[in-house]
């Protein structure tokens, strides 16, 4: 029969049949029938989010977070010529905490998506680091250690002045290093020299072993002067690192500049611009000249030991007991006071073998004697300007002075 013919207005068919029934009868189902039959559900009551996928399939996709250490947990010999990180596999992370056994810690930084945190610094050589992370929402946190191995080879600064001490307005701030220096650069860039008030300071390298630091003009009286040495892992040669991360701190006292006039046999002594002293002095003879130029007073001795032979004059003279004796050159110059020459010496003839000489007592215990009262008014660091001397200018190199080297020329010397 013809569907068509048996229809009625009411939408029912003959016999009870409702069109849906007639369908399903003649073999064709409705759409959402059609659907149930094809899958995994059979309910239109399946909630879905705001981005249309199921929260069932969305909590089968989530993946907890994974965390990873750089270097790993449980290296124990670590390099530190790179920085830790710290990567979050899902999420992002909440926090990480980096803290050394020598009780420093390492301050990092997040990447945008906080899914990776890196140390703003290498970890130091020889110390043991536990790494503390935690990812956003999780209920616990990611605990992982490591070893930083130690350096094979290592350098070290010895400096001058020595810390807390008070020096002239002549002291420069001068570091002997015990491995010679390739990387110059790197070295001085871990240096820092600083003074209040303030003022530029400048390093110079004298040799690959020497790097002395000193402003344009003398340091003002009263001046602090602060040595920063972050030389700790600082590659200084090819496998030698630096050992020492350190502040050192130093004084700068009065002013007191002492000029020798060897034309005229006398020094006179200047306390902020204004005379204090003069003293009849002898100089070094026609065969033994006296270096000229700035000089600055590097070590002071009470008495000491003077052989001819250390300074390669042979066997020239040998005194034990030469009294207050101040170094102004590594090569054997010095200010000192004299016994053993006649006192109408002192201001008349130049009579020594290179150094300054005024007049003194034996045994350096004569508070009247020039040699006595001279040492007394001084201190380490004390400039000595000697002229008319018949000599060359010192190199700058042989003792703490520096200062016969022009601005721009010191500033020539200078890695950085």
């Amino acid at each position: 029969m013809s569907v068509a013919h048996i229809s009625n207005r009411s939408g029912r068919q003959p016999g009870g049949w409702s069109r849906r029934g007639l369908l399903a009868a003649l073999g064709t189902a409705p759409a959402a029938a059609a659907l149930a039959g094809c899958g995994s559900s059979a309910g239109a009551s399946t909630a879905t989010d705001d981005k249309g996928a199921t929260a069932s399939s969305h909590a089968a996709t989530e993946k907890p977070a994974t965390i990873a250490v750089t270097p790993g947990n449980g290296t124990r010999k670590a390099g530190f010529t790179s920085p830790v990180e710290v990567a979050v596999s899902a999420g992002a992370l909440a926090s990480v905490q980096v803290t050394g056994n020598d009780g420093t810690t390492l301050a990092g930084g997040f990447n945008a998506a906080r899914t990776r945190w890196t140390s703003l610094r290498n970890p130091y050589s020889g110390t043991t680091y536990t790494v503390t992370a935690k990812a956003e929402g999780a209920a616990e946190a990611h605990v992982a250690s490591f070893a930083i191995r130690a350096p094979g080879a290592t350098f070290v600064g010895s400096y001058t002045p020595e810390a807390d001490s008070t020096s002239g307005v002549g002291m420069p701030v001068s570091i002997d290093f015990t491995h010679a220096v390739t990387d110059r650069a790197a070295v001085q860039k871990a240096i820092t020299v600083t003074a209040e008030p303030a003022v530029e300071v400048v390093g110079h390298w004298f040799s690959d072993t020497r790097l002395d630091f000193r402003p344009r003009t003398y340091w003002a009286p009263g001046t602090k002067i602060t040595l920063g040495l972050r030389l700790k892992d600082v590659e200084g040669a090819d496998g030698v690192y630096g050992v020492q991360q350190k502040d050192v701190v130093f004084h700068i006292g009065r002013e007191q500049i002492n000029t020798v006039d060897l034309a005229t046999r006398t020094m006179t002594v200047r306390r902020s611009g204004r005379t204090v002293a003069t003293y009849p002095v002898t100089g070094g003879d026609s065969s033994h000249t006296t270096w000229s130029g700035i000089m600055v007073i590097s070590e002071r001795f009470r008495q000491t030991r003077m052989e001819s032979s250390t300074v390669g004059l042979g066997d020239e003279y040998d005194i034990p007991d030469v009294p207050h004796a101040q170094r102004l050159t590594t090569s054997g110059t010095f200010v000192h006071g004299n016994y053993w020459a006649a006192a109408s010496v002192f201001g008349h003839e130049n009579t020594s073998h290179g150094c300054v000489g005024l007049h003194d007592a034996k045994g350096a215990g004569d508070s009247s004697a020039a040699g006595y009262r001279f040492y007394d008014s001084s201190m380490l660091g004390d400039v000595v300007i000697v002229r008319n001397s018949g000599e060359r200018t010192v190199d700058p190199a042989n003792g703490l002075n520096g200062w016969n080297l022009s601005w721009s020329d010191w500033k020539a010397g200078s890695a950085v």
